[in-house]
């Protein structure tokens, strides 16, 4: 594909002109438009309600990540009260986790997500309202490597270096043999998306409660399935596997996960936050936080009041007939236990945490079977602090290599330091991120640093002059997470995605995060659910008083 000049800090009509530019060159052009509209924000609440009209009304949100601030962000400008709960004491934004060496904030990594598509505009609609400033993250880099099966190779446009050296290592087919490894991965991968119609394809995007045959059709299948459908050997199964691990650990899970991505063409071009993906939640924190918060417009009044209780945790969720309320219960650091009464709840955490929270009466039964069954993906990653930007010396800036020793992939940062560096030296799912991340620390940190070593060509040892601090994260076993983003299995699209976003205690308690979006694992998922929970009780609200 044709890579088009990014800028820094791109306008809408810039962002969307790469989009279309891209679909152009995979000639789906007449998926622009859909994809716009999909992907695009939700109506602002105050043409749903008046500014400051619903003052009396009391919101209880359950989780300060991003999902959960963006909920109260909108809630706010029609009056609402708000009380935000979440576990965690010291920081906001839930997985965006930004994690700094210094006190300076200069030397940084993500210990959560690290990239933004170009279509998420609802994303964008925030980083642009509190004024952050990006730039291009770079997703590949020729001079990166491969290391597969102990042969190491640059990790060329064209993939030739992968044919010459790692093919012969593997019993492929003739017509494989003669195929580049990104075009056997498309074959199997993206050829299945050509396959529907592109009036249906709108529905890889959307929660329905009844979707059509040919989403349907995939939908039962996980990855590895389809790619033996599209007459790929068991040998290039596995080869791809190793070539793109990140891809490859994944192989299980539905294959609707990658028309998800592949759709939008969500790795086309990809941004990052100059100084941290933190400064996103930070910047709500600090607004909601604010009497006169600068991002609302100045004719908004009578603003709602905003409470954050850090530290404190929802340990019960339960209607209240007689008031037709809902009541949180909540304990906090001392393990104190309180509840208050609410008019509404925006429940925003995700089902793996919902899952210890006591619930009276039930919710309805698919509901609560999707608490207890949706499939949440582990990850690990591993960040080390270098007193020498070593790969720069290889001519690497940015981009990733791929393994498939445990680490499964190491990425290089494009920021503009000239001294020491951050490397994100371990990324890897699910088996490989639980096996490598539940290592003793000690252990964890030298089995790294040796297969990092490897990965780039450096003698033994290397590394340990060279790394000051590391900083590992493995999300499965944070308490309050248990698991690092949704991931569905085979036919759970079908049977719940619908229910997992439906509301519950009639219409009273309001879910929002990337779990119940069409987008697993994306900032926009959390934050597009965010706003339409808003949307929906500013609506229900206005339905009530009609």
């Amino acid at each position: 594909m044709r890579q088009y000049l990014q800028p820094l800090n791109p306008t809408k009509d810039e962002r969307h002109k790469l989009l279309r530019n891209s679909l152009k060159e995979v000639d789906r052009l007449e998926d622009y438009e859909n994809i716009i509209k999909l992907l695009g924000v939700p109506e602002d609440i105050t043409s749903i309600a008046k500014e400051g009209e619903f003052k009396d009304i009391k919101i209880g949100i359950i989780g300060a990540g991003l999902a959960g601030l963006s909920s109260a962000f909108e809630l706010r400008k029609l009056g609402c009260d708000i009380t935000i709960f979440d576990p965690i004491e010291d920081r906001v934004g839930g997985r965006v986790y930004t994690h700094y060496f210094d006190k300076d904030k200069k030397y940084y990594g993500e210990l959560g997500p690290m990239r933004i598509p170009i279509s998420h505009d609802v994303t964008w609609h925030y980083i642009n309202l509190f004024n952050l400033n990006t730039r291009p993250f770079i997703q590949y880099n020729e001079n990166a490597y491969i290391y597969v099966r102990d042969t190491r190779v640059k990790n060329d446009p064209k993939g030739k270096n992968v044919m010459e050296k790692i093919y012969p290592q593997f019993n492929l087919r003739e017509w494989e043999r003669n195929t580049p490894w990104m075009e056997l991965a498309e074959h199997g991968l993206v050829k299945p998306l050509y396959s529907i119609y592109p009036q249906n394809r709108k529905d890889i995007l959307r929660i329905r409660e009844k979707y059509n045959p040919q989403i349907l059709y995939w939908d039962k299948l996980n990855i590895r399935q389809v790619l033996e459908l599209s007459g790929l050997s068991q040998e290039a199964i596995d080869l791809l596997g190793r070539l793109m691990p990140l891809a490859g650990s994944f192989y299980y899970i539905n294959y609707m996960e990658v028309l998800e991505e592949e759709y939008p063409l969500y790795f086309s071009y990809l941004y990052e936050i100059i100084g941290g993906f933190s400064h996103l939640p930070n910047a709500f924190y600090k607004s909601l936080s604010s009497q006169n918060p600068k991002e609302y417009d100045n004719s908004i009044k009578n603003i709602g009041k905003v409470k954050f209780k850090l530290g404190n945790y929802v340990s019960g969720i339960y209607r209240s007939n007689k008031h037709n309320k809902v009541i949180l219960k909540f304990k906090d650091k001392t393990s104190s236990e309180f509840q208050e009464e609410f008019d509404y709840v925006v429940c925003a955490i995700p089902f793996s945490a919902l899952r210890a929270v006591e619930i009276y009466p039930s919710f309805t039964n698919r509901k609560m079977q999707a608490i207890r069954e949706l499939n949440y993906s582990n990850s690990q990653k591993t960040l080390f602090l270098c007193n020498r930007r070593f790969w720069e010396e290889d001519g690497i800036k940015g981009g990733g290599s791929y393994t498939d020793l445990p680490i499964a992939s190491i990425w290089y940062p494009s920021d503009f330091n000239k001294d020491r560096g951050v490397l994100l030296a371990s990324y890897n799912f699910n088996l490989e991120s639980t096996r490598l991340g539940s290592l003793e620390d000690n252990i964890r940190f030298e089995e790294i640093k040796r297969q990092v070593e490897k990965v780039n060509g450096k003698r033994r040892g290397y590394l340990d002059d060279i790394v000051e601090d590391y900083k590992t994260i493995q999300w499965d076993t944070e308490p309050w997470f248990r698991g690092a983003f949704c991931r569905f299995t085979p036919e759970q699209k079908r049977i719940f995605s619908y229910s997992a976003a439906s509301s519950e205690y009639n219409d009273r308690v309001f879910f929002a995060g990337e779990h119940i979006s069409p987008n697993h694992g994306w900032m926009q998922g959390a934050l597009s659910t965010g706003m339409k929970a808003a949307n929906d009780i500013a609506k229900n609200i206005k339905k009530g008083l009609s």
